[in-house]
């Protein structure tokens, strides 16, 4: 077992305004969250024929590299301000066993 640490997280948005709003949120985030070392994968889906949904896969080095994603300050932004533009939210918490992952970049 490797010690990667993923979610995927999928979130209703309560209509159209809404979901655009929670991607400029996301968008915001994802500024500093570019600069995290140990997120490996921070990738927005959007499920075809569900335009409202929007589903998250994150990929971190180790679950140290995950609290240190939580204690970021546009995080913290992004986890307050989210509730406004959802009806609902569902996370699934992965430890990662095996499988292909993007190289580390070389420094």
């Amino acid at each position: 077992m490797t010690s990667g640490y993923a979610l995927a997280v999928r979130f209703t948005t309560r209509d159209a305004d809404a979901a655009q709003q929670f991607d400029a949120l996301v968008n915001r985030a994802l500024e500093g969250i570019r600069n995290e070392p140990g997120t490996l994968v921070y990738v927005v889906h959007v499920p075809e024929d569900e335009p409202l949904v929007r589903v998250f896969y994150e990929l971190y080095a180790d679950y140290d590299a995950f609290q240190a994603h939580e204690a970021q300050e546009h995080t913290k932004l992004m986890l307050r301000e989210r509730e406004q533009y959802l009806i609902s939210t569902e996370v699934e918490f992965l430890n990662e066993m095996t499988g292909k992952r993007p190289a580390a970049e070389a420094t």
